[in-house]
Parts: C-alpha cells; structure tokens; sequence
C-alpha cells in the first residue's frame, strides 16, 4: 500500500495573500491580523480526493470518513482509478456507497482511465478549464470543483460563493440582516478588494465562525 503524497505548506501564496487582505477592508483585515499566515499541506492523490469528496456529499464527515476506510480496505489507499473499476458493485456498495454515488465513483474512475480527466495534467490548467473537466463527472458540481481547486491543487484565487459556511460568516462579519446571496457575495468581495487571494478570504471567513470575539463591536481594531 503506497503512502498518500502530501506537500507540506504548499501555499506558496500565503504570505503574499496575508499582506494583501491586511491592506483591504478593516473587517477582513481584522480576520487576516487574527489568523496570521495561512499554512495547508495539499494533498496530490487527486483520484482519491474526489473519490472522497463525492462520498462525503450530504452526509456528516464522520460517515464519510468511515466508508471512504472501507473502501480504501478493499481497493488501496491512496485508492486508484483501475483499482476502483476493477471491483464490483456489490463490493463497493458493500463499503456503504448509495446507488448513486457508486455510479458517481465509476463515471470518474472511467473518465480518468479513458483520458476525458487527465488527472496529472489538471495543475497546468486555469481555473475554469479545471472546473469544467471536473464537472463532466456524474456527481461533481462547481462546489466540489471550487474545494477541489482550493484544496488539491491550491489555486488563491478561489470563492466558493454558493458554500453556506462562505455566506453565513460573510453575514456575521458584515453584519448583514440575513446570509447574502451568492451574487452579492461576488460583489462584496470585489467591493473589499478580496481578489486576487479569495481562497485565502474564504478560508479566513469559515475559521472566524469558530471565533466568538467577532460577535464584539470594534473586535478588528483589537
């Protein structure tokens, strides 16, 4: 069993996009001085990556979790698209996959054994030549392609703007009414000056959920 290939601190954009947002609004400033530089180890098992971010769709991370180490039991970790085809349905439905995503993992295990996702080729491609490759695959939408972005390849310039956590902690630090939608969000983070480091904005955004001094008035001067 081959060891996952992990890249430590691999947001060579980190301090860049430290600098930038400190220089932004005063609010997402405040969010920037708070959590320092952003450091993330990116993991480049692409394959299994988005065999894990398909399992994990609507259910809680500790069932993902769960089902995604049986599945790896019986194919390998990291689990490989050849490995993957080569099991039955009832082999990796038996690993607690629903109907649909067990054709959701098969669609992607074909399109990269077929070339249509060449998966060592996906980090020489701009965004959204990368999200529409992505989305081709039964059971990926843009969410899971923005994540994929972020996360696997660590592209900075990435807002997820339909993501519920990104709305609600835009809403908590803006003091919005209700959560924005997704346009607005487009628009404030271009009104606040996000770009060119929105993945960097988002990932300051879901931490500050967790910080209950953002609930006090003035909290981005302390």
């Amino acid at each position: 069993m081959s060891e996952p290939t992990i890249i430590p601190n691999s947001l060579i954009w980190s301090d860049e996009a430290h600098a930038h947002l400190l220089a932004v609004d005063e609010r997402m400033a405040g969010l920037a001085r708070r959590q320092g530089p952003l450091l993330r180890e990116l993991n480049r098992d692409y394959f299994s990556r988005l065999v894990r971010a398909i399992i994990g769709q609507q259910i809680s991370g500790k069932a993902a979790a769960a089902i995604y180490r049986r599945l790896s039991e019986r194919a390998g970790e990291p689990v490989q698209p050849d490995i993957l085809d080569a099991l039955s349905d009832d082999e990796i439905r038996g690993c607690g996959l629903s109907v649909n995503k067990l054709a959701a993992v098969r669609d992607l295990a074909r399109h990269a054994l077929d070339g249509r996702l060449d998966l060592d080729h996906l980090e020489t491609l701009p965004d959204e030549e990368v999200r529409t490759r992505l989305v081709a695959v039964r059971g990926i939408g843009r969410w899971t392609a923005d994540m994929f972005l972020m996360f696997s390849l660590g592209r900075p310039d990435v807002l997820p703007a339909d993501d519920l956590g990104v709305r609600n902690a835009v809403k908590r630090l803006y003091r919005l009414e209700s959560a924005p939608t997704p346009a607005r969000v487009r628009e404030l983070a271009r009104e606040h000056g996000w770009h060119p480091y929105a993945t960097a904005a988002s990932m300051y955004l879901w931490r500050s959920l967790e910080d209950p001094e953002i609930e006090t008035e003035g909290w981005w001067n302390a």
